[in-house]
């Protein structure tokens, strides 16, 4: 989908602790930083939909499994992807388009490295029902 940049990130194995790598300024996608925050999501929980006007999105699951979908309302294209330990990857979503998400495990963390900080009039939020997409049974 235009707009979105799936990046494969590193794990660095170590016995005391893993090393889970999330993003460098040298990094495709990469378009400034203006804030970093963790969010949670209960199981079988979907928050959404949101449309960012101006904020680009980089967002990196550290704990659990979450499912992102994706929605182009100019084209009416979907796209979905579960992030995960085991699918370590960095999801980043440039303006306009819609997002919403649903946590699939007992406890979900993800972190987003937004390149602007948060602006209550910079972003559309609408109910899940308003854009008709089939979430299926969670995991």
């Amino acid at each position: 989908m235009d707009g979105v940049i799936l990046t494969p990130l590193k794990r660095i194995m170590h016995p005391k602790g893993d090393v889970y790598h999330a993003m460098k300024a040298s990094d495709f996608g990469y378009n400034g930083f203006g804030e970093a925050y963790f969010s949670t999501i209960n199981q079988n929980v979907i928050k959404g939909w949101k449309k960012h006007t101006l904020m680009t999105l980089n967002l990196v699951v550290s704990i659990g499994a979450i499912e992102f979908v994706l929605y182009n309302e100019r084209s009416g294209e979907f796209f979905k992807i579960q992030l995960s330990q085991s699918n370590y990857q960095r999801l980043t979503i440039k303006p306009n388009l819609w997002v919403a998400f649903r946590g699939l495990k007992s406890e979900n963390k993800l972190l987003n490295i937004a390149d602007i900080e948060h602006d209550p009039q910079e972003f559309i939020n609408m109910e899940i029902d308003a854009i008709e997409y089939n979430w299926g049974p969670g995991d």
